[in-house]
């Protein structure tokens, strides 16, 4: 690989990339630079009172986009079948993290969930780091499921589980609900047969009915989002700051950098609730533009899984959508009240090296599949080669 492809601008194969290839590494960049902007505006006073330097988290962000432009580099260029060879090493590595994080001491807590390993400076969050690989693995067992033996079966299925129910230890419900859609819609795509996919769902949803009921700050959160005024507060409280953001921001918005909410009132305004900031400073219009943009990356990765001539590969097209897209919108939807008050990022919007790594790799595996199912239709011409019109006549 020549190293000018590891620096984006630099990249000059993109011109002979499919369309949709370019459309989608376009509309990445394009998400990620609006994202960046919208970050440094929400955590410029929160750095300031914390860091005394309220750059400073923007620009922690700046190195992991480019470490993280990097890994998406490598990905766009690397044939997709070396990365499905070594996927599940990726997967049984960051499993084996996810359970260190449930060991007192080794295990960062934060907000009473400890999702987080400390390797000196840099935090490690290995459920926000399995997500690319677990698209991968899934692709891999349910696009081949045929012809798998039961055992082989089986103990994927058991590995998923084991991911599901480490992330859910954390605990982190809203993470462990997007991963288990995540393998459900892959199994669903794949044409798995609906008793087995029922039976899960059904399996899913008492999981996470059980979860909520033991877990007490779960369901305090759940009874908060369906009448946040009643204790705006205490449970309802960052509820009520996010509506008041989203709510400020009106038609257009109050404009960029001149969010109110951000001053200390909505908490953490630069991870989980880093869509209000950008509803409140650009207003209904910038926010219907962002779901725009959602939609046009949705369309693109849903015609790349059709064009996809390999099953494994549409699959992990269908799988990386549903994670870059369903991610965002339940995002959104906590950010609004549509659903109960979780955790999740905001893919490339939110502070954090771990989903920045996680949405860049996620989307470099898109392009990467959208890459090589246009490159197979390439059938090279040389008609003014002799041997060569011989072997066109051959196939």
């Amino acid at each position: 690989m020549n190293l000018r492809q590891l620096i984006p601008i630099f990249d000059n194969s993109v011109s002979t990339w499919a369309l949709e290839a370019r459309l989608l590494r376009w509309l990445t960049l394009l998400w990620l630079f609006v994202g960046l902007i919208v970050l440094f505006s929400a955590s410029y006073p929160v750095a300031d009172e914390r860091q005394g330097d309220g750059m400073y988290y923007f620009k922690r962000q700046i190195i992991w986009v480019l470490v993280s432009l990097i890994l998406f580099n490598i990905i766009v260029n690397l044939p997709l079948r070396k990365i499905l060879a070594v996927s599940h090493w990726f997967l049984l590595l960051f499993l084996l993290l996810i359970f260190v994080t449930l060991i007192p001491g080794l295990g960062k807590k934060a907000f009473d969930a400890a999702r987080w390993i400390a390797l000196g400076p840099i935090p490690i969050q290995p459920s926000e780091l399995i997500k690319p690989f677990l698209v991968l693995q899934s692709a891999r067992l349910f696009g081949q499921w045929e012809r798998l033996s039961w055992e082989v079966r089986l103990s994927w299925l058991g590995v998923f589980c084991l991911v599901l129910l480490g992330i859910l230890a954390q605990p982190n419900l809203s993470t462990t609900a997007l991963c288990g859609m995540t393998i459900w819609l892959i199994a669903l795509a794949a044409g798995l047969p609906y008793k087995y996919l029922g039976g899960t769902a059904i399996g899913g949803v008492l999981l996470a009915l059980l979860s909520i009921s033991i877990k007490e700050y779960q369901r305090r959160r759940v009874m908060s989002f369906l009448n946040p005024w009643a204790d705006a507060t205490g449970d309802g409280y960052q509820l009520v700051q996010s509506l008041l953001a989203v709510g400020s921001g009106k038609t257009w918005g109050v404009g960029f950098g001149l969010s109110q909410q951000k001053l200390f009132y909505l908490p953490i305004q630069d991870t989980d609730f880093i869509f209000a900031i950008f509803s409140e400073e650009f207003g209904f219009v910038g926010s219907i533009l962002l779901l725009l943009l959602l939609a046009i990356f949705a369309t693109l990765g849903l015609i790349v899984a059709l064009k996809s001539k390999n099953p494994i590969h549409r699959l992990v097209a269908i799988g990386i959508t549903v994670v870059m897209i369903g991610q965002s919108l339940l995002h959104i939807g906590v950010a609004t009240g549509a659903l109960p008050t979780t955790g999740l990022p905001l893919p490339m919007f939110s502070y954090g090296g771990n989903s920045m790594i996680a949405s860049l790799v996620a989307a470099g595996l898109l392009i990467r599949v959208a890459r090589e199912s246009s490159e197979a239709e390439v059938v090279p011409l040389r008609i003014n080669q002799p041997e060569n019109r011989r072997r066109r006549r051959m196939f």
